[in-house]
């Protein structure tokens, strides 16, 4: 039988179809296999599998997010299992990725955000999922409340909090980020937006929430014609922008971008 360990081991005409690429969370990859090499899957996985000593399980991505808990649809094609322990910067987040949404590529970015909260701020995350941006600010020693509507990514984001002994500085909340009116009376000094794809609305929402003087960290999807025209929008909402920085691209000509800001 052959083993699939090189690229040299498939067929010549396919080997321009096998991705290149793939993310890496704990010790699963997770790779985006096209359909026309569904025939290959079992032995792509096994190729990525020895691309990298740590993985135990290869997951092949096969929709986009899609539904109001945010998961995309996954084939398990080597390992036996989707659970796993994802390890960033002194933090550790246990999940099952069948289940649950996490962006592995936003590790620098949960960092540097979580090196500007100081401790003792009331700081919100909407959309916060399994805990990455919202674990960190609690260690920083911030009054955190985080809000997730999908049931199987507040289970792991109570274990989180339990793993990294956070418990005491964060309150996780079962709910619909989207109805945030209803659900909270407060005023915060930092709020983390990790906003879903197309859910720039959910911005004028949440300022009320904002003490003046406060910080908001907005993630957005745009192209870069846009930015300059966001930045006015924003303004007309009562924010200066600080600073702003692209942080991965996600389609042709779109990115994610990230914007610290201050409300007025």
């Amino acid at each position: 039988m052959t083993s699939f360990k090189h690229l040299d081991d498939f067929p010549e005409d396919i080997r321009h179809l096998i991705p290149k690429r793939f993310d890496v969370i704990g010790d699963v990859a997770v790779v985006s296999i096209p359909p026309e090499l569904s025939d290959h899957k079992f032995s792509i996985a096994e190729y990525i599998s020895s691309r990298r000593g740590n993985l135990r399980s290869v997951l092949n991505k096969m929709t986009k997010l899609e539904g109001d808990h945010r998961v995309a649809g996954f084939e398990l094609l080597l390992g036996d299992s989707s659970l796993t322990t994802h390890a960033e910067f002194g933090m550790r987040y246990k999940m099952d990725l069948m289940d649950v949404f996490f962006n592995g590529r936003l590790a620098f970015e949960r960092k540097r955000i979580a090196s500007q909260v100081q401790k003792g701020e009331d700081v919100l995350v909407p959309f916060c999922g399994v805990g990455p941006f919202a674990i960190p600010a609690a260690a920083k020693g911030a009054k955190v409340i985080a809000l997730e509507k999908n049931p199987a990514a507040c289970k792991w984001l109570a274990e989180n909090i339990r793993l990294n002994h956070v418990g005491g500085n964060i309150m996780p909340i079962l709910a619909d980020a989207l109805c945030i009116g209803n659900l909270l009376n407060a005023k915060f000094d930092r709020v983390i937006i990790p906003t879903p794809y197309g859910m720039d609305h959910f911005l004028e929402d949440v300022i009320p929430l904002v003490r003046g003087g406060g910080h908001l960290h907005f993630y957005t999807f745009k192209t870069r014609e846009q930015i300059e025209g966001l930045i006015e929008s924003y303004s007309d909402m009562g924010l200066d922008v600080i600073s702003y920085r692209r942080c991965g691209n996600v389609a042709s000509g779109v990115s994610r971008w990230a914007f610290d800001m201050v409300r007025v």
